[in-house]
């Protein structure tokens, strides 16, 4: 017999299935998120590809949160998981509000438009990569928490590591914010926009750490 944890949703696969849209849907969120943000960093004209993204964003968070409402009413009233439902709805919502933080940072550095200083172009799309990977890692743990628990651990390294490499970049980018001939509204600004997406990274590894004492409570 195996020793393998067996699947948490056992028969309830139309259940399983929905949690596994709702993972599509943040991952499809985030994509657009990242292809958004270089595309506004690359663009000094023409913004009809941002602000489309920009409605695609809100559009998939729409469909997030259908969906995890969804859920929450059959884990309930279908009395389901009763021992893992709590950190199943926590991890949900907390994916949920990473990619809300993200589409709302988005459209923030739109507002703040640090791409005026394209000296800083590159710095940012760097800064952005780093912490996208961070994000992506902590949603394919998510999805491995569902199946193998065991395998989390692999995932949430790699979302530290990538966090911390976000808190490198980040650092360095402010060093050369105020070491830049700029007024003081022109740093503030960058500066705030370096820490909202270096934020992201921090927010992903926060889930990363509830979820893996979700998954070594599934694994006892």
């Amino acid at each position: 017999m195996s020793n393998e944890t067996p699947p948490l949703f056992g028969k309830t696969r139309f259940l399983e299935g929905l949690i596994d849209q709702f993972l599509d849907q943040i991952s499809e969120g985030i994509i657009l998120v990242e292809m958004g943000i270089k595309a506004y960093l690359s663009n000094d004209e023409d913004t009809d590809i941002c602000l489309e993204k920009l409605n695609q964003i809100i559009e998939i968070k729409r469909r997030c949160s259908e969906l995890r409402r969804t859920i929450v009413t059959m884990l309930y009233t279908e009395m389901l998981l009763p021992d893992a439902r709590g950190d199943v709805l926590r991890l949900l919502g907390s994916l949920f509000e990473l990619l809300d933080e993200m589409g709302d940072n988005y459209q923030e550095l739109m507002i703040v438009q640090p791409r005026r200083m394209p000296e800083f172009g590159q710095d940012f799309a760097d800064l952005t990569n780093m912490a996208i990977r961070s994000v992506q890692a902590v949603v394919v743990a998510a999805r491995t928490f569902f199946r193998m628990p065991a395998a989390v651990r692999d995932h949430i390294n790699e979302v530290r590591v990538f966090e911390d490499e976000t808190d490198k970049l980040a650092w360095r980018i402010k060093r050369r914010i105020f070491a830049a001939d700029l007024s003081f509204e022109q740093r503030t600004q960058l500066r705030e926009a370096a820490a909202m997406i270096d934020a992201l990274a921090d927010k992903a590894e926060n889930i990363g750490d509830s979820l893996s004492i979700f998954a070594i409570k599934r694994s006892l």
